[in-house]
């Protein structure tokens, strides 16, 4: 594969592992989450209205092992409604953290147990299905890891949140929404943070190697991605390990990560102390900025990254191309206008996008059936087609897919749950459908999602 090929997507969530994150409780213990009200200082006078599971700090990284059982009690001490997904995860339907579709949302002063054991391994995220853009714009989104069952050997290991706020001189939220943003890209913040920082240092041996964790958990923007360094390599992919020879982005060539995507690194620290790995973003108009920075410290651990094992598959099933259905989806305005009915989780008053020429009529609407209705254990491709001039970072909850093939660009055969659909793209991408309920399926930019562009498929 070759740099031009190299455009397909990859995203954000919170925290450095082993700084702020949280394991899991004792066993038969339900670890606590509790949504609530939260200040922080962005700029020099500290801004208040945000949402996090903590009243002064970003969401943490979240922590749980490949096959074993997790408890999450999440308790809602907000005035909104709410629920919690787990983006990425192939759990049960019931605990998927939909309101009206898989769960009732959560009030104010009430929780919900979710239960599940996380079949793969890998980098994932969490953030609210309830009150979706408001929450989230205002902070609720954090990293999770789901730990191999074997350690794979790294010295250090880093997760960068990466995602912006809209504020003014001052540190106020400016509104976190416009409708000529809903109607084209989506609404920028204009404070780009990492971990709720700006261009942090985090310490990590020197000559050592680091897992860098990066996952885009912004509602809008889309991150032009590289590193400062060539002595790395790409090892997975919104949570699965990758197997093909997945060139290293650059300044010329960056990676694109759309909201919900992640990607992970293999990095080999610096040999001397003080020397940097940057994480940087190319952004219009302005050169690259530096949105997170790895520091050596210590003696040369003189690492080589050949020393890596490969990460060891997810149990994924593939799909049989020969025997695959074909369902078509259509991704563009929509000419209604009107407003949907999403009950308690907070519409935003208007339509603009739809799928297949019908927008989402709402989370509480009555009567919305499945875009599409899969038998389970079956193979099917999905035919993407984004009649649009705006990129759509398109997500299928419970489920992991794989690219087949597209108009515009070659992409590799890596397994996902989020396509970062392109300008006029048409593109393929094909699953097993082996978990049985009604999936979400949306636009990331939660703007779009939003003001149309959701559904669900259901797999019986």
């Amino acid at each position: 594969m070759n740099r031009r090929d190299f455009l397909i997507g990859t995203a954000a969530s919170a925290g450095a592992l082993g700084a702020g994150g949280w394991g899991l409780a004792a066993a038969g213990e339900a670890q606590q989450l509790t949504i609530q009200p939260a200040s922080f200082a962005f700029r020099e006078t500290p801004t208040e209205g945000l949402v996090s599971l903590s009243p002064d700090a970003p969401p943490p990284v979240l922590y749980g092992t490949q096959g074993e059982p997790m408890r999450l009690r999440v308790v809602n001490r907000t005035e909104d409604y709410t629920a919690m997904h787990w983006h990425g995860l192939r759990i049960a339907n019931a605990m998927d953290g939909v309101p009206y579709l898989t769960q009732m949302p959560i009030a104010g002063g009430e929780s919900f147990d979710y239960e599940f054991t996380p079949p793969d391994a890998g980098t994932y995220w969490y953030h609210p299905h309830c009150m979706t853009m408001a929450q989230m714009a205002h902070g609720l989104t954090g990293v999770m890891v789901i730990r191999e069952a074997e350690n794979p050997g790294f010295d250090g290991d880093q997760a960068i949140n990466l995602r912006d706020f809209r504020l003014d001189d001052q540190g106020a939220f400016l509104p976190y929404y416009t409708a000529r943003g809903a109607a084209r890209g989506g609404t920028h913040g204009n404070v780009l943070t990492a971990n709720w920082l700006q261009a942090p240092v985090y310490d990590h041996p020197a000559g050592g190697l680091v897992r860098l964790r990066v996952v885009n958990t912004d509602t809008t923007r889309i991150y032009k991605l590289h590193l400062s360094t060539d002595q790395a390599r790409i090892i997975a992919w919104d949570g699965h390990p990758v197997d093909l020879g997945i060139p290293l982005p650059s300044a010329q060539e960056p990676l694109l990560a759309g909201p919900g995507q992640r990607v992970d690194f293999a990095v080999r620290m610096p040999a001397d102390e003080g020397q940097t790995v940057d994480l940087l973003a190319e952004l219009p108009g302005q050169p690259a900025r530096t949105m997170a920075r790895m520091r050596a410290i210590g003696a040369d651990l003189a690492r080589d990254l050949r020393e890596l094992k490969p990460l060891p598959a997810n149990p994924i099933a593939r799909p049989d191309l020969a025997k695959a259905e074909v369902h078509d989806f259509v991704f563009g305005w929509t000419p209604e206008g009107g407003a949907p009915n999403d009950g308690y989780c907070g519409s935003m008053g208007y339509s603009f996008w739809s799928i297949n020429r019908t927008p989402w009529a709402g989370d509480a609407a009555k009567g919305s059936g499945p875009l599409a209705t899969l038998e389970r254990g079956k193979s099917y491709v999905l035919r993407l087609r984004n009649e649009s001039p705006n990129l759509h970072p398109i997500h299928l909850h419970g489920l992991a897919f794989v690219p087949v093939r597209s108009n515009l660009r070659k992409l590799p055969a890596l397994v996902t749950d989020t396509l970062l659909l392109l300008k006029d793209e048409v593109a393929e991408i094909a699953l097993v459908a082996d978990n049985p309920g009604d999936w979400a399926f949306h636009c990331h930019v939660i703007e779009h999602q939003k003001t149309g562009l959701a559904g669900y498929i259901r797999v019986t």
